[in-house]
């Protein structure tokens, strides 16, 4: 009879790794643990953007996109048109990438795309209120994340160009995110 053995991990750097990581004191498995990914649109409809009020931690009664992390077997657009369903009740057509954000402070990296709103919307339940806003009513102040704003404003930088570069972080930021 075979025994199992519980895991048993510890902190080691294995052979040929620049890092430590959590490895299994019985069989050498590596519990790699890596960054999240996110991915969300900035959603237009008639040049109006679709913002979410949190009704869950973190940041609470501020403003997001729609966005949230991915499942296992989903692609990123999947991920991004089902966070816009769960968090919007929205039914979006994605444009193109708007940008890849890194946010090594908490492990993630948020990919954010350009996307149409096709329909209405409501209120999901992740979301106290769901609204669309014109550019001069957006409440800067009251907006969850920093991404949240450099999305915005890449997606304001681009508006008329049918084609460019996704972004990155803007320059300046590191502080914001480690």
């Amino acid at each position: 009879m075979t025994e199992i053995l519980e895991p048993d991990f510890a902190l080691e750097v294995p052979a040929g790794e620049d890092r430590e990581r959590r490895v299994c004191r019985h069989c050498t498995f590596i519990d790699y643990q890596n960054p999240k990914i996110v991915a969300g649109a900035v959603v237009l409809k008639n040049d109006k953007f679709l913002l979410c009020k949190r009704a869950i931690e973190p940041r609470k009664g501020f403003w997001t996109l729609p966005a949230g992390f991915m499942e296992l077997g989903e692609s990123v657009e999947e991920a991004a048109r089902r966070e816009a369903r769960e968090e919007a009740e929205a039914d979006i057509e994605i444009d193109q990438l708007l940008a890849v954000y890194s946010v090594p402070r908490i492990g993630q990296v948020q990919v954010m795309f350009r996307a149409r709103l096709r329909g209405d919307f409501g209120v999901g339940p992740e979301s106290e209120e769901v609204r669309l806003f014109d550019w001069k009513d957006i409440p800067w102040s009251e907006l969850a994340f920093p991404t949240v704003v450099w999305a915005l404003t890449h997606h304001a930088e681009t508006r008329d160009q049918p084609v460019f570069a996704p972004f990155g972080n803007p320059e300046g930021t590191d502080h914001l995110t480690r």
